[in-house]
């Protein structure tokens, strides 16, 4: 059973900056692709960044373009999302999960995270 595990989240200020993790295996990040999602308070879940098999290619959503990077450490089988000048907005539960395609955003994932809480507060 594959496990995904997030960390990092916190209490950060606005234009703060915050970097989440997501440990996975090997598999999954040299065959499949994964992604970052997030679910705010009241509000469904939305996709948010997504690097493809091998991680030659990233993908964003708009509103994260430019103030976030997706990333991966090969030798520690993790996953990161580097966000920076965080806004209130951005306050949620943050996901990683597993895609069912190697190839970057196909809207199918098998495997999710139990979640990393972002708060973004003065």
């Amino acid at each position: 059973q594959l496990q995904l595990v997030e960390s990092g989240g916190g209490l950060v200020q606005p234009g703060g900056s915050l970097r989440l993790s997501c440990a996975t295996s090997r598999f999954t990040l040299d065959y499949l692709a994964i992604g970052w999602f997030r679910q705010a308070p009241g509000k469904g879940l939305e996709w948010v960044s997504e690097l493809n098999r091998g991680g030659s290619s990233t993908y964003y959503a708009d509103s994260m373009e430019g103030r976030f990077t997706i990333s991966r450490d090969n030798a520690k089988n993790t996953l990161y999302l580097q966000m920076n000048s965080l806004k209130p907005e951005d306050t949620a539960l943050y996901y990683c999960a597993r895609a069912t395609t190697s190839w970057g955003p196909s809207g199918e994932y098998d495997y999710w995270g139990q979640g990393t809480q972002v708060t973004v507060s003065s």
